[in-house]
């Protein structure tokens, strides 16, 4: 068998074990060879292409961040109307099976590809966590642990200086990084997307620290929360080519805010990308290998129009038209659970 795969959308930390696990599963199990294509879905559409084998340079990037075979984004709508032109180029190429790594937009066009009769296995990649189906994605437990570790040094200096500290982290639509990262740092308020803020009651919770002595108050914010209507207004941004919204830094204009209701000193710290880079954690290699060796296995065994899934500690297969139906978001009660450390 001949298996192409992709990784598309942000980078993510255990992208690259995810490649090494497919290529040495398919080498070794199976005799098949691999295809990797350039830059995700740009690669397909250009044709792009590099024969993988399970050599040197392929064995040593287990630990290593970021992709050996590149990313970017694509324009849905470019997508769509490309499906034709990326089926040409897996039949050019004698692409049996196509796998490609990536968050919801990829799995979204690997949907697309397998309704039209593409065989697809994908594989769920985000430092968000917000792919339904699958309790865990590679590449959350490293973000996670940086933004744990961010948070962990700004008490110290927060502490010293006696200020308000607004740390942003990554979440568009879901707030599984802050909600975790300000449980395991000990924010004393976590802000996202799923339960929209109100700024006098987040004043009024900064007062009540200070007048009871405590020395500074910490509150991460899901780049993605907002606040209720009424509350206050942050600028607009506009949307991007992909019709994404353009965030314009709510921690940055909720800690003016604060200034100014308050008059209590108030530092913003943006992690922003910090998050996506750098080694991933244990957790995220032995996950991104398991999805990596699963999602070969599956391609071989003809179960296509699937994605691999993490349920309790079992690795198993959900419908791709199931994992893209809905994001995976924050609950109430998980929320409720981190709001008992609040104030």
């Amino acid at each position: 068998m001949r298996i192409g795969i992709l990784t598309g959308g942000g980078d993510c930390p255990g992208l690259n074990a995810v490649i090494r696990a497919i290529v040495r599963t398919s080498e070794n199990r199976y005799g098949s060879s691999v295809v990797g294509f350039r830059d995700g879905w740009r690669g397909l559409l250009e044709d792009r292409k590099e024969r993988l084998r399970f050599d040197d340079r392929v064995d040593s990037i287990l630990a290593r961040g970021g992709t050996i075979l590149g990313t970017a984004r694509v324009n849905p709508e470019i997508l769509r109307s490309g499906l034709d032109r990326i089926q040409q180029t897996l039949d050019d190429n004698g692409i049996d099976v196509l796998i490609p790594i990536g968050g919801e937009g990829t799995l979204t066009a690997a949907h697309w590809l397998s309704e039209s009769g593409v065989p697809v296995v994908g594989v769920p990649k985000t430092i968000d966590n917000d792919i339904a189906c699958t309790d865990y994605t590679f590449g959350f437990n490293t973000a996670l642990a940086i933004a744990t570790e961010a948070i962990d040094r700004l008490h110290t200096t927060a502490e010293s200086h006696q200020r308000v500290m607004l740390v942003e982290v990554m979440g568009r639509h879901a707030g599984w990084i802050a909600l975790h990262s300000g449980l395991a740092a000990g924010a004393h308020l976590t802000l996202i997307p799923e339960q929209p803020f109100d700024v006098e009651e987040v004043c009024a919770m900064v007062k009540r620290r200070f007048q009871r002595g405590d020395s500074h108050f910490i509150c991460v914010v899901a780049e993605g929360a907002e606040p209720k209507p009424d509350s206050m207004t942050l600028r607009e941004g506009g949307v991007d080519e992909f019709g994404h919204k353009r965030f314009t830094g709510v921690a940055q204009q909720l800690g003016a805010e604060i200034e100014r209701r308050i008059g209590k000193e108030v530092r913003t710290t943006v992690l922003g990308h910090v998050q996506r880079g750098g080694t991933p954690t244990a957790y995220d290699r032995v996950l991104a290998t398991r999805f990596g060796i699963n999602a070969t296995d599956a391609a071989h065994a003809g179960e296509h129009g699937k994605m691999v899934a993490l349920r309790g500690s079992e690795i198993e297969l959900v419908s791709l038209g199931e994992a893209v139906d809905h994001l995976k978001v924050v609950p109430q009660n998980s929320y409720d659970e981190a709001a008992a450390f609040f104030g």
